[in-house]
């Protein structure tokens, strides 16, 4: 039987959400190997979403069944009040399943995604949502000018050449085109062929300019434009994630991004701010152990049984 009444019958009103919801989506299983540095790479990811992003925001991170010391890091910071909503998933639902949680719960009208390992630079929210608001009809706006797969944004260009000033040339910059690329593992020398060959789509619509693409890996969107697309059905936990590109492109909605490189990835290292990127390393002598580790029979069963392994334990 109840016994007296529920203090929250006298609360007069309730917080309110912040129009936008920065989301964070996080997996870090284990801390070595390929892992090592992750939860450095996640820490500096957060901390310079919340540096001078130019708007303010609610932050939420999603966990997608990392190891212990992560999830004691993310429950120290929503206890500080540096997360807003932290939602802890038991096990790796995958990105699609990530995606369904966080881009249907998310509670502002406006939701800035990104992976755990992307760097922002100051204004990176301001500039992206300027965008998002002069344009009609936007699907997506990424923080970074790079060159997508033309497939993914016809429909932008369609819509540009009757609507608004679309221009073609190397606006990219030769060093901002390559230190994107650097960070995917790519080389420096298989990078210019693909530079001199390809071209950018500057738009230009009501004085405000943006380039034609965007990318799943960071993109600011209305809740409402992102609903439509959900649930996302992926049977693998990550190569399938193109799915929004596509289906924003087929839907005949704008994919854009902003001129300014401000959002950069990190991957899982933080070389990247060490400066490795593009460096020539010099290489030590190899010894014996380290020969027999390269050769290539061993080096490919021994990956084979960290495979086995790894998805014995985390898938």
């Amino acid at each position: 039987m109840r016994k007296g009444q529920n203090p929250a019958k006298f609360v007069s009103q309730v917080a309110r959400p912040q129009r936008i919801t920065a989301a964070v989506l996080t997996y870090i299983p284990f801390l070595s190997g390929f892992y090592a540095e992750t939860l450095d790479v996640l820490k500096v990811c957060l901390e310079s979403m919340r540096r001078d992003a130019g708007l303010p925001f609610d932050l939420l991170v999603f966990d997608n069944g990392s190891c212990a010391e992560v999830r004691q890091y993310l429950l120290q910071e929503q206890a500080e009040g540096r997360i807003q909503y932290l939602m802890l998933s038991e096990k790796n639902l995958g990105k699609g399943g990530a995606w369904n949680m966080i881009l249907a719960g998310a509670p502002g009208e406006i939701i800035a995604y990104a992976d755990s390992d992307v760097l922002f630079s100051p204004g990176w929210l301001s500039r992206s949502v300027e965008i998002l608001e002069t344009f009609p009809n936007v699907g997506m706006v990424t923080a970074r000018p790079f060159r997508t797969p033309p497939e993914f944004y016809r429909a932008t260009l369609d819509w540009a050449r009757e609507h608004a000033v679309l221009e073609e040339g190397q606006f990219i910059p030769w060093q901002t085109f390559l230190e994107f690329n650097l960070s995917l593992g790519q080389s420096e020398a298989e990078n210019r062929k693909v530079y001199a060959e390809t071209r950018d789509w500057r738009i230009t619509y009501r004085g405000v300019a943006a380039m034609a693409g965007a990318s799943h890996w960071q993109f600011t969107a209305y809740k409402s434009t992102l609903q439509q697309f959900l649930p996302f059905d992926m049977d693998k936990p990550m190569g399938q994630v193109r799915q929004l590109d596509q289906r924003m492109n087929e839907a005949g909605l704008l994919r854009l991004m902003v001129p300014e490189p401000l959002a950069m990835n990190m991957s899982n290292t933080l070389g990247y701010l060490r400066g490795e990127l593009g460096r020539e390393k010099k290489k030590p002598k190899r010894g014996l152990m380290r020969r027999l580790l390269e050769f290539g029979p061993v080096k490919k069963a021994l990956l084979a049984v960290y495979n086995r392994i790894f998805k014995w334990y985390y898938t």
